[in-house]
């Protein structure tokens, strides 16, 4: 007997599902709002979720993604009385098991909500899913382990996997993941950086070469895709591999053989392959700068990877794990965060993902070097500038200092001086404080002389408590 989940505003749709579930010998539960639907599963297990798309607050398709995300992972039908081909596809690649318009017949809404059943019986029987090796995947967002569960699953088979994500996401991070998970550990992972492959060699590098095949050729070389037989072949940026070796690396996908140039007789190689791009290779196919026959070859799996704004609640434990690493890597102590420096950390966006993040705290550790503590200071001057503005921005409009509102630019840019003079007054106010007015501290903090210090007191008019 499954548990069954109605969200649906049409009292006469709630009712026919109700008894249709019913009758086929299961339980179900019904909510009117998106709100009231998703408190629901938050609360219980449940098997499949009937979700209407058009509700009093909000669009169900908006939900999708949240409620996929409940530990028993409910298959969505959608359910509408407005046919929308866009909504469809969209509702698809988010991972519902299907949509069907409200004027279908009953069998045309037993069926599928069968076959999902039947589909959740066949999961149960899996033995003990893997324990799977994330190493350097940091996080526990429900954002991520969206991914992660995508990246399971991979592991798993050995379809295409295409991985796609802003710059900095950590796209080879999952292409390494899905191999070491695979199969296919015990053998090479070849990665191919689309994006450097010289032009004039392009195909020498996938496919290898014999000797005298070409001026230079003083001997015979094994292709990449030939190193990868047994293992995986990683397309990194798979986006800026040119449209005539597309063409010919269709084949090898179909055939897995190809003749490495000046050789008589095909060779084989038996590889997976896992591409990444931070493109739209759908937009890039539309303007013919994309062979839509490979990209379908590619994309058995789809892998979307969220941007570090996507999934705040991973910063702070992303930090620690990368500046502990970093710790080790110069022969460092550990070092603690301030509160204002994990606060600071919170409320930047990360344009640059987890690279920037990483390379923040690489420059702050290195500025602190024997400080046991990393304090705002630390962090690039193109950070705290920016941060800086957010704040005086926010103060003025009265926004919220949640991170992400850095992409909202609703007033001008402050005068830089300005901005200097206001983001230099406020760290020596929170330098003193620090330091508890030890001047010998906070020049050594600051790396201020202490007539540099002095001079700063004045221009700002900071004076020590009485």
């Amino acid at each position: 007997m499954a548990d069954t989940l109605i969200i649906d505003d049409d009292e006469g749709m709630r009712y026919t599902l109700s008894v249709l579930v019913t009758q086929l010998g299961h339980n179900v539960s019904c909510a009117c709002s998106l709100q009231e639907g998703i408190q629901t599963a938050s609360s219980k297990d449940f098997d499949v979720v009937f979700l209407d798309v058009n509700l009093p607050d909000g669009n169900g398709l908006s939900a999708l993604p949240r409620l996929k995300s409940f530990p028993s992972q409910p298959e969505i039908i959608i359910i509408t009385g407005y046919g929308n081909p866009d909504g469809a596809a969209l509702a698809m690649q988010t991972g519902a098991w299907d949509y069907i318009e409200k004027g279908a017949r009953l069998k045309e809404i037993s069926l599928p909500f069968t076959r999902a059943l039947e589909y959740r019986e066949e999961k149960r029987k899996y033995i003990r899913p893997p324990v799977l090796n994330r190493e350097g995947i940091i996080g526990s967002s429900a954002r991520l382990q969206e991914s992660l569960d995508l990246l399971t699953q991979a592991s798993g088979s050995d379809a295409a996997v295409l991985i796609t994500g802003e710059t900095g996401t950590g796209k080879e991070l999952f292409a390494r993941a899905i191999h070491r998970n695979s199969r296919r550990s015990g053998k090479d992972l070849v990665v191919v950086d689309c994006a450097a492959l010289p032009e004039n060699l392009v195909e020498s590098v996938l496919f290898g070469h014999e000797k005298g095949s070409f001026t230079g050729a003083d001997r015979s070389e094994e292709g990449l895709i030939k190193q990868a037989d047994g293992g995986t072949l990683f397309l990194d940026e798979v986006g800026e591999l040119p449209l005539k070796i597309q063409k010919a690396f269709l084949r090898v996908l179909q055939e897995h053989s190809f003749r490495p140039i000046g050789a008589r007789k095909e060779i084989h190689s038996n590889f997976r392959v896992v591409s990444a791009t931070n493109q739209d290779l759908d937009f890039m196919v539309s303007r013919g700068r994309f062979r839509q026959d490979l990209l379908f070859r590619l994309q058995s799996m789809i892998i979307r990877l969220p941007a570090l704004r996507e999934r705040p609640q991973d910063i702070g434990e992303l930090a620690r794990y990368y500046a502990d690493k970093l710790c080790v890597r110069y022969g460092l102590k550990t070092k603690d965060f301030s509160p204002e420096f994990l606060e600071a950390l919170n409320k930047y966006p990360w344009p640059g993902n987890v690279r920037e993040l990483i390379n923040a705290l690489e420059r702050s550790i290195s500025m602190a070097h024997e400080l046991s503590t990393l304090f705002p200071i630390h962090l690039p001057p193109h950070i705290r500038a920016d941060l800086a503005r957010i704040s005086i921005q926010r103060r003025d409009t009265g926004q919220s200092t949640e991170a992400g509102g850095f992409e909202k630019r609703r007033v001008p840019l402050p005068n830089l001086q300005t901005l200097l003079e206001t983001t230099e007054r406020q760290y020596i106010q929170d330098l003193v404080s620090f330091a508890g007015w030890d001047i010998k501290k906070a020049c050594s903090v600051s790396g201020l002389s202490r007539s540099r210090f002095y001079e700063r007191l004045k221009k700002h008019q900071i004076q020590r408590p009485a």
